[in-house]
């Protein structure tokens, strides 16, 4: 059974990004999510032992939701999606997010994340990018899109890269594929509409979550 820890709040984002991958390394994709809905959505996923959520920025009042999330689970790391610049990011941590994550790798968005004190995630498919950006000083590496990314690649990509860069594939990830790319070398995953998709309740976003946190359990046979 998942024991549900509480978070302490650390200035270091490192340590902040290690302490959520203890605690459960998945991350809620909430993309769509309303500031209306923010508040039970979130209380099913704390709930249900996640430490990590992410508002994409091409949701509705993205911004609005964070600041609602984060002011109701400051004890979860909490942040944005689809960050594509810096003053993107800038709005984010105004709003009380620690967390930026990219679908691309944008040097610019990771230096402005680090001056920020925030855990930042830049997507990568390839091992070019994928050194540059651990190079740049990102906390780890959202491996994006997992379709076009196998358990193979995974393993190869593990094989070369630092043994602690955190690896968490993000794209079609389910409950039944997880065990496959875990065994190659995943770090976690992104959970996108297999978890939420706007008009999906609490009550349902809970029975996703809960089953996502069973597939993540079962190869450590627990």
């Amino acid at each position: 059974m998942l024991t549900i820890q509480t978070m302490t709040k650390s200035t270091n984002p490192a340590q902040t990004l290690a302490q959520a991958l203890a605690q459960l390394p998945l991350i809620a994709i909430l993309r769509g999510l309303t500031p209306a809905e923010a508040p039970a959505i979130g209380q099913v996923l704390v709930d249900s032992g996640f430490a990590m959520i992410e508002v994409p920025l091409n949701s509705p009042e993205p911004l609005r939701s964070i600041t609602v999330l984060t002011s109701q689970f400051p004890q979860a790391l909490i942040g944005a999606g689809t960050v594509l610049n810096t003053e993107q990011v800038k709005d984010v941590h105004a709003a009380g997010g620690r967390l930026i994550v990219s679908p691309n790798f944008n040097p610019a968005v990771v230096a402005q994340a680090l001056a920020l004190n925030m855990v930042v995630l830049p997507g990568v498919a390839t091992p070019t990018e994928a050194f540059a950006a651990l190079e740049s000083g990102a906390h780890g590496l959202k491996l994006f899109p997992a379709e076009m990314i196998s358990p193979a690649t995974v393993k190869a990509l593990r094989a070369v890269l630092p043994k602690a860069a955190a690896l968490m594939p993000v794209g079609g990830i389910t409950p039944d594929n997880m065990a496959v790319y875990r065994a190659a070398g995943a770090t976690g995953f992104g959970l996108g509409s297999a978890l939420y998709v706007p008009g999906r309740s609490a009550e349902q976003v809970q029975e996703m979550a809960l089953a996502f946190v069973r597939a993540w359990q079962l190869p450590s046979g627990l």
